[in-house]
């Protein structure tokens, strides 16, 4: 596909049409810097210049029972990772209050697991009402793969968005866990969103997938209606099957997120974890289409500042989105 062409589609989905995927699939072999310009300008004509920082806590770490072959907090592997119970919630209240000072507009609590058990969604939600109390910060979950009736509990608790990645494809999934299924994460999904809830669901690129892959997961995400869509990049961790993986370049998640905002034109597509292996924190990225981060550190590795992404993202001329 040309630079013409590119221009023309860019066009088209700006007057309202959603591309299919052997379109999105033309688009790889596309010239980089005019697709990544016209990504920009996508996201530009649907979302203006809002920019949507979150950041997250790893509220319960390790003894995970699944064997996803990225994680360092699976129990099948020997990732290294620091092992702890369910935080209580003077530690979570800290990290809300702490996180909202410093203008970040969403919170998110994530525990390691399949799911929690009954008596931690209770205690969970104690600690959300008592967020949801004393702190102005949206509050976002990740538990894993609950019930309908545990999502009606974190709603009731104050909690307005859950996480659940896809993490990749419907048919690369069993390639990276067998523990749980691709239906299973799509069954929380929309239980989510029975409850009320929005949902914040993407995935890891440089697993092995294919374009192809890459693509699917983007339109699957696109029939659900997800809005908020994360694009982690492997950090390959030591002790895990995935441990030896070459990381992808900067050029070729330019390409993915540009792709992906040609698929998913209004949604805040989110670098996660993985962007501190570039040596502008994504700044290209930011350029591509991209228009919301996870700022601070992520679950076992080290992230970016707070105060780094507030000044990269003003530099770029996004405004930070407080709420």
């Amino acid at each position: 596909m040309n630079t013409e062409n590119i221009a023309g589609l860019a066009a088209e989905i700006k007057n309202g049409r959603l591309i299919s995927g052997e379109e999105a699939l033309a688009l790889v072999g596309a010239p980089l810097e005019p697709l990544c310009s016209a990504a920009d300008d996508i996201r530009a004509h649907f979302c203006s210049d809002s920019f949507d920082m979150c950041s997250i806590i790893n509220g319960k770490s390790g003894r995970c029972s699944e064997n996803c072959r990225y994680c360092a907090q699976s129990a099948h592997y020997c990732g290294g990772c620091e092992e702890y119970p369910l935080m209580n919630t003077q530690q979570l209240l800290e990290g809300a209050e702490y996180n909202e000072k410093r203008g970040v507009c969403r919170f998110s609590v994530v525990t390691s697991g399949n799911r929690l058990s009954g008596a931690e969604v209770d205690s969970i939600c104690e600690s959300y009402r008592e967020m949801s109390e004393k702190c102005g910060i949206s509050l976002c979950a990740s538990h894993g793969l609950l019930c309908y009736e545990d999502f009606v509990k974190l709603k009731a608790a104050g909690v307005t968005r859950y996480h659940n990645n896809l993490e990749t494809s419907r048919r690369y999934f069993p390639s990276i866990c067998t523990t749980h299924t691709y239906d299973e994460k799509l069954d929380a999904i929309r239980a989510a969103q029975r409850a009320g809830l929005e949902v914040c669901s993407g995935g890891i690129m440089g697993l092995g997938e294919a374009w192809e892959d890459r693509v699917d997961m983007a339109l699957e995400l696109r029939g659900l209606g997800i809005r908020s869509v994360p694009l982690n990049v492997l950090n390959p961790i030591k002790g895990t099957p995935l441990g030896n993986s070459e990381t992808l370049s900067e050029d070729e998640v330019c390409r993915i997120a540009a792709i992906w905002r040609f698929i998913l034109p209004g949604a805040k597509i989110r670098l996660a974890g993985g962007r501190g292996l570039f040596p502008d924190k994504g700044e290209r990225i930011f350029k591509s289409g991209a228009n919301a981060a996870i700022t601070g550190d992520m679950l076992t590795t080290s992230g970016i500042t707070i105060a780094d992404d507030t000044a990269l993202v003003k530099k770029l001329g996004y405004e930070v989105k407080l709420s």
